[in-house]
């Protein structure tokens, strides 16, 4: 289902490209009431976004100097350029930096662009920002791999706090039971259930809230909490030693390269080529031509032995029924790469432990920039209509001024912790914020508006 958010401030934005992602952001941002201009040399594609968003629309080339100088009469305060060649958005932020756009963000494929000497350098030439959507997944898929019994997970200043999301089994001892008898029968509790995905909709739970069979829990926890959070929700974590990725694009690859050291990695991919790219790139994954789609291809590679499965092809649909062959079999960890949006919530029914998108993932990272208060981290929630913010509280703001039982926080959203002096610490009711915290929270779209005021200095 498309993101929804809702507007922090309005902006005057100009997005060029005409990849999907480019698309998507277009569209996402334009319906939120920003100030939305796509410069694009696909007339088709151009026509479409002015038949069903309210956005302006310019037809050319954003590396040409006169047909930015034409599009950036008005001040922009953030360009994003979305080209599937990184190349042309590397330059298109330059020249656009040039003509006075307050800050720009380009999007690369490129291995060297994910350098953080790459990054250094495009600075200087008026890059703000360079993002990977194939690098942050794959971020993602490493980070569950560590963590095998999370459906989902996101940290928090290096860790400090965690953002899980748990399915609740049937066996787990906090099924039918409320959120103020688990605190009885726990003393000390090192997390804290922010929300509740229950047949297809959001709940921010309340003490007298209870959990039910085949909830998806999302939990802040501090890094001591996740054994306890795990038992109660019942689950196991398991270790993985073999692991098969089906795909060696960019995001295959760079899986590979990470876990490769510790783990037992078998990479398949139907490209010859690329094959041979791959196993001069990778010394210690084991790379197999072949079309995973062929269900013989995994019986010969052992996928059944296998105790992750991650599946990263540039086909969904492939991604997802091989996921569900790996289930069968046995196979633990399953992660399917799923692009189509409306397939998330399908995919998250049928059994598969893990979804990552790649426009959730990319639109996480450059929501923060549209924002009034400082924000150091979001996080666009797979499969729910919901985000998670990293805030920095300010000295003037209303959130230092009473403890959290005394503020009037919005309904739709709730504080799960704080980061203090490089310290995790799980919210309470008693506790108050004071200036400089990083503040983690959990809201709905009803109540981003009203969080990002409180946190306004």
């Amino acid at each position: 289902m498309p993101l929804q958010i809702t507007i922090f401030s309005q902006m005057n934005i100009l997005i060029a490209g005409d990849s999907d992602l480019a698309v998507y952001l277009s569209q996402l941002l334009a319906n939120e009431k920003h100030n939305v201009t796509v410069i694009s040399k696909n007339k088709e594609l151009l026509k479409i976004l002015e038949a069903n968003t309210d956005l302006m629309t310019h037809y050319g080339d954003s590396t040409s100097v006169e047909t930015l100088q034409e599009v950036i009469k008005k001040k922009f305060d953030l360009l994003l350029s979305l080209h599937v060649d990184g190349r042309l958005n590397l330059l298109t932020c330059i020249i656009a930096k040039k003509l006075g756009v307050k800050k720009c963000i380009a999007k690369s494929h490129e291995e060297e662009a994910l350098s953080t000497e790459y990054k250094e350098f495009c600075k200087d030439f008026g890059v703000d920002f360079v993002v990977s959507p194939e690098k942050i997944a794959s971020k993602e898929i490493v980070n569950l791999l560590k963590n095998t019994a999370a459906t989902e997970i996101f940290d928090f200043s290096d860790g400090q706090l965690s953002l899980m999301l748990v399915r609740l089994e049937k066996h787990a001892p906090v099924i039918g039971k409320s959120l103020n008898e688990i605190a009885k029968e726990h003393d000390y509790l090192n997390f804290r259930a922010v929300a509740i995905h229950r047949m297809s909709k959001a709940i921010i739970p309340r003490g007298a809230d209870r959990f039910a069979e085949d909830d998806l829990a999302y939990v802040i926890s501090k890094p001591e909490g996740v054994p306890r959070l795990l038992e109660l929700g019942g689950k196991f974590p398991f270790e993985i030693k073999k692991i098969m990725i089906a795909g060696g694009g960019t995001i295959g690859r760079l899986t590979a390269s990470a876990l490769e050291k510790s783990l037992k990695v078998t990479l398949v991919d139907m490209n010859h080529e690329r094959c041979e790219e791959l196993s001069e790139y990778l010394s210690h994954t084991l790379v197999i031509n072949g079309d995973i789609r062929n269900t013989s291809v995994l019986q010969q590679e052992s996928l059944k032995g296998m105790d992750a499965y991650v599946a990263v092809t540039n086909d969904t649909e492939t991604n997802i029924l091989t996921c569900l062959i790996a289930r069968k079999l046995g196979v633990k960890k399953t992660i399917a790469l799923v692009e189509n949006l409306e397939f998330i919530g399908i995919s998250q029914s049928i059994g598969i432990d893990t979804i990552i998108n790649k426009k959730l993932a990319t639109a996480s990272y450059i929501i923060r920039f549209t924002m009034t208060s400082e924000v150091v981290s979001t996080k666009c929630l797979t499969g729910i209509d919901a985000e998670v913010f990293e805030f920095i509280a300010k000295a003037d703001s209303q959130v230092v001024r009473k403890p959290l039982n005394k503020l009037n926080f919005p309904d739709k959203a709730i504080i799960g912790g704080i980061i203090r002096n490089g310290e995790g610490i799980i919210a309470s009711g008693a506790m108050q914020i004071a200036e400089g915290d990083r503040v983690v929270v959990f809201a709905l779209p009803q109540a981003f508006h009203l969080i990002d005021k409180m946190f306004r200095a």
